[in-house]
């Protein structure tokens, strides 16, 4: 496959590619950074932060958005490669439409750094780094154990499907509160999508259906709980139903700090990215293996008495 694909590339792109002069050459390096969309704070944070650590190690990026479709990210890679890029940090939006593409760039001796969502079933990936969301999902139950230590009805609002921070969450919810079945039951479970309007509008819904309302609504990002607390306050539940979110945004750091949200999961995005472009620049330099193939941070969960704990707590308004 990989030596069809390479035929297949035009005069020009060989050129382009010769041009770079090998990957040993630190001023020619080119690395394409690719996030799902950009449309997502979580994810314009996210590219900030690769564009900056990439800055400071004095290496050039192209900068793709994924526009949260896997043809334009699959799209963009293809392109990469062709155009000769050093290598390739990407969040791939979904890890299992993403993973021939990532394939493609691995057979065609680009190196790949997967971020945040972990690509599994594709050999060669020089590394990958992210927050342990598994982990993350079983601080989130945790706080629920130690919240309602009673027990509590639960509406899990649930990432992408296809997405691994959306399994990995979830698995890990259900890790910590699976343990006492009877005492912390999920009356709901339904995707929003990582979507703030589909926040708002599935956990109307629920609302409505029900005629007790839950005692906590946990959700898979920020963007989604922030629109469940909308929802909440529009049925005048908001001093009933808690509220827990992931990813620690300004916006959800704020909506902690004045009690709209009673606490969100930092996973350190910007820890990350930063990480993730020093072990591609570090590999591009002397072509050795990172020390560790897979760089897992541990997420925590913020409330009002951690806030100094968060990674974005300077762009609080």
């Amino acid at each position: 496959m990989a030596k069809a694909w390479k035929a297949a590339l035009t005069g020009v792109a060989v050129a382009g590619l010769l041009a770079f002069g090998g990957p040993t050459r630190a001023q020619d390096m080119t690395v394409m950074t690719s996030v799902p969309s950009l449309g997502f704070p979580f994810f314009v944070h996210m590219m900030k932060a690769l564009q900056d650590e990439a800055k400071a190690l004095g290496v050039k990026t192209i900068e793709s958005d994924g526009q949260n479709s896997a043809p334009k990210q699959t799209a963009d890679v293809e392109a990469a490669v062709v155009q000769g890029v050093s290598g390739i940090v990407i969040s791939p939006l979904d890890v299992n439409a993403m993973a021939p593409a990532i394939k493609t760039a691995i057979e065609n001796d680009v190196p790949v750094v997967t971020i945040d969502r972990r690509v599994a079933g594709v050999e060669g990936i020089l590394a990958h780094v992210g927050a342990d969301n598994v982990k993350g999902g079983e601080a989130q139950g945790a706080w629920v154990m130690e919240s309602f230590p009673n027990g509590a009805m639960i509406v899990n609002l649930q990432g992408q499907p296809g997405a691994s921070p959306a399994i990995d969450r979830n698995k890990g919810l259900h890790v910590a509160l699976d343990k006492a079945p009877d005492k912390y039951k999920f009356v709901a479970e339904q995707t929003a999508n990582f979507a703030r309007d589909q926040g708002l509008s599935v956990t109307e819904s629920l609302l409505a259906g029900m005629s007790t309302p839950p005692d906590v609504i946990v959700a898979a990002n920020d963007d989604m709980a922030l629109g469940a607390v909308e929802a909440v306050k529009a049925r005048g539940l908001a001093d009933k139903v808690k509220i827990i979110g992931f990813d620690a945004l300004p916006e959800a750091l704020a909506a902690v700090r004045d009690g709209g949200l009673a606490g969100t999961v930092e996973q350190f995005p910007g820890g990350q990215s930063r990480k993730a472009m020093q072990i591609m620049v570090e590999h591009l330099k002397d072509q050795k293996a990172p020390e560790s193939d897979l760089v897992l941070l541990t997420p925590i969960v913020i409330t009002k008495d951690n806030l100094d704990k968060s990674e974005r707590l300077g762009e609080l308004k």
